[in-house]
């Protein structure tokens, strides 16, 4: 055991990828991180157009990002993704894994197909980007997922996506001590309602405002504010934070 072991960051640049990043609140992280000076990689499953305005966003800026197609719940995909930020920029140090879906279902025979959806997504996903991550990233690396606030309210409906992100939590306390010692940490942000498309779909007004009546704060998040607290854990003063799930809310749960 090394009682001095740096928290710092490696010099040079620095290398996120950031999966689900064209559009929404995975968008937002990716150009948080590249304002904040690290190249990231683009992912996405099938937005290819949303993928392409983010890194043209990104690069208007004088930042340096790559588009890269993959599906986080198919392990080739994953490895792939990996392989071409290794190929393109020589290093991996920060993975955000913000892709996920939400299907509204209730606990019912019928629903079946929408659990293994949400499931093969959000915590097959997670688990593969995981495993990806624990083979490249380096001294000082980050692996931040994304959980949800919701798994506090246990609304009907939202059985599947709440038990894939439960999943998620789990896995991130797990995943930290399977690197102990590599100086990597590992953490979730926990968002509570974010005025995304994931969450205004389907929703009337009244809805909304119902929701947004339940946090102190009385409004909805945005995607920055999300993209602010992964800032936060990928950079030098997050350091010292591992294994945690981070719930920025407003005070929603």
């Amino acid at each position: 055991m090394n009682l001095t072991q740096p928290t710092t960051l490696d010099d040079g640049p620095r290398i996120a990828i950031v999966s689900g990043a064209s559009r929404g609140i995975g968008r937002a992280i990716a150009e948080r991180l590249a304002a904040d000076g690290l190249a990231v990689v683009v992912n996405y499953a099938g937005q290819a157009e949303g993928a392409a305005q983010t890194v043209a966003a990104i690069s208007a800026r004088g930042g340096r990002a790559l588009a890269v197609q993959a599906d986080v719940g198919n392990a080739g995909d994953v490895e792939r993704l990996f392989a071409c930020t290794q190929s393109h920029f020589g290093r991996v140090d920060v993975v955000v894994n913000s892709a996920g879906i939400m299907p509204i279902a209730p606990i019912a025979d019928d629903s079946l197909d929408a659990f293994d959806r949400v499931i093969a997504t959000n915590l097959r996903g997670t688990f593969l980007m995981m495993a990806a991550a624990a083979r490249h990233l380096g001294n000082g690396g980050r692996f931040i997922a994304l959980s949800s606030s919701v798994l506090a309210k246990n609304f009907p409906g939202y059985g599947p996506y709440i038990a894939s992100k439960a999943g998620v939590e789990g896995l991130v306390r797990v995943f930290a001590n399977e690197l102990r010692g590599r100086n990597i940490t590992v953490n979730a942000i926990a968002p509570g309602p974010v005025a995304t498309e994931l969450f205004l779909s389907g929703k009337s007004e009244g809805q909304i405002a119902q929701i947004v009546g339940q946090a102190p704060l009385e409004r909805l998040g945005q995607p920055d504010d999300i993209a602010a607290a992964v800032s936060f854990l990928a950079g030098a003063d997050g350091a010292w934070v591992n294994a945690q799930v981070l719930r920025v809310n407003g005070g929603f749960a």
